[in-house]
């Protein structure tokens, strides 16, 4: 029987293997989330809120049904916590890691599932891995501790708890808190003017959302020399385009925020330092990590629809963030001003950018905004009390992994609910790998045939 179903595994192509990996756990993490003994009331959750629940956090999107303090006990936190985790790293990335820091190796199985979740190279992907674990723990670590000079003064003991549990929340772009007891469905409102919790947490947030395999190019061409004081080199042309994609957003982000809030959620704040620090936050936030530093519900309308464009870009690919990627963003506006001069070619930096990659591109947006506006018809329709506007913002919130909610997640129906839980699993596992992981054949391959051309006029 287990050679059986070796074998039945070893015919699933990795892909797909990827996908389900992703149900499995949402799915484990459910049937423990509505057990008694993870509530705080002693009750069971039912099962659609458990689900949901699991599917937010494995998915590291944020939104939530319950404050996460007040309704999971320690034990249902440390289930939510794990969630997280593994669905930040991807449970291939991190039971290969696990293996490759034991010293175990890895088969060509192992490998090809390695090369899918990371978007590595195959021939360095045992190094990438290593790096990824370790990089990852530590990254937390330290986060954990500069929170902890906040958290342990004002809560003691549980301060400790408090600050693990918002590093990993945050490296994995997550959203969930535990600060209820300072304010209940609050979030991070309290700590807006703080800037150790805030531009720790912001930190956190951007270097895992930048990707494993930038941050891989940056430790072997700019960290690892140094070390070793011998000469860097510089990064590939992925990295320089995702960091650059990271600051450009971040900046114009933050002066957004800054502009149309000012008078409104941000006026409260103390001083401009202040108002600027919840700004930069939140232009962070907004693209994948969904922590509220301000009443996302309080805001203009304009500026949850610029929130929505955010949200529906994302991090970069390979991250622990969701979207249709920054680099995918770059991609189409290149096309569209290569077009525009009259150039064939996708041109950036000199460099040319491959056919495959703006059909790719091109492939994601359209099944992205088709979904968008599936679910968003979804809830205004079962959920009419719900304007289009916050509507919009919770599907792009879901999709995007976020979190960010204008206060509609709780007065959801349940068919709300499922379509969102259905949004957050495409938005974390990626449209087109959920499209191919269902339309592959098992050991079907169809040779490539010369089609005559088909000729239509658009524009």
């Amino acid at each position: 029987m287990l050679s059986k179903i070796k074998m039945r595994l070893h015919r699933i192509p990795p892909v797909r293997l990827i996908v389900i990996s992703f149900a499995v756990i949402i799915l484990v993490g459910a049937c423990l989330l509505s057990l008694p003994f993870a509530t705080k009331g002693g009750q069971s959750t039912t099962f659609l809120d458990a689900l949901f629940t699991a599917g937010s956090a494995t998915c590291v999107t944020g939104l939530v049904l319950f404050d996460t303090y007040f309704h999971w006990t320690t034990a249902g936190q440390v289930i939510i916590l794990t969630l997280i985790q593994l669905g930040g790293l991807g449970l291939v990335t991190f039971t290969t890691g696990m293996s490759l820091l034991l010293r175990k190796k890895l088969g060509l199985r192992n490998l090809q599932l390695a090369v899918q979740n990371t978007n590595g190279d195959s021939g360095e992907i045992g190094s990438l891995i290593r790096m990824i674990i370790t990089f990852t723990f530590a990254c937390e670590a330290v986060g954990a501790l500069l929170l902890m000079i906040r958290f342990i003064p004002m809560m003691g003991a549980h301060g400790i708890w408090v600050s693990v549990f918002l590093a990993v929340s945050a490296y994995c772009n997550a959203g969930f808190d535990i600060v209820g007891n300072i304010m209940k469905d609050g979030n991070l409102i309290p700590f807006a003017a703080d800037p150790l919790v805030c531009l720790t947490i912001g930190a956190l947030i951007v270097i895992g959302g930048l990707g494993f395999v930038v941050i891989s190019d940056i430790f072997h061409a700019k960290l690892q020399p140094l070390a070793h004081h011998s000469q860097r080199r510089g990064l590939n042309f992925h990295s320089r385009v995702v960091l650059l994609m990271a600051a450009l957003l971040i900046v114009l982000g933050t002066l957004v925020f800054f502009i149309l809030e000012y008078d409104n959620t941000l006026k409260n704040l103390p001083d401009f330092g202040a108002k600027l620090n919840a700004a930069l936050f939140q232009s962070i936030s907004a693209r994948t990590a969904g922590f509220a530093s301000v009443n996302i519900a309080q805001e203009h309308d304009f500026t949850k629809l610029f929130t929505v464009l955010l949200m529906f870009i994302g991090a970069a690919p390979g991250s622990t963030g969701g979207g249709i990627k920054t680099t995918t963003v770059l991609v189409l506006v290149c096309t569209v001003v290569s077009i525009l001069r009259g150039k064939e070619d996708t041109i950036f930096i000199h460099r040319r950018i491959d056919k495959f990659t703006v059909y790719r591109a091109l492939a994601i947006t359209s099944a992205s905004m088709c979904l968008l506006l599936i679910v968003t018809g979804i809830i205004t329709t079962f959920d009419p009390q719900i304007n289009g506007v916050d509507a919009l913002f919770e599907a792009t919130s879901a999709f995007g992994t976020v979190g960010l909610s204008a206060g509609v997640t709780p007065r959801l129906s349940a068919v709300s609910k499922i379509a969102l839980i259905l949004m957050m699993y495409i938005g974390r596992v990626g449209p087109l790998s959920l499209g191919l992981a269902i339309s592959l054949r098992r050991g079907h391959l169809h040779a490539d045939s010369v089609l005559p051309e088909g000729k239509i006029i658009v524009g």
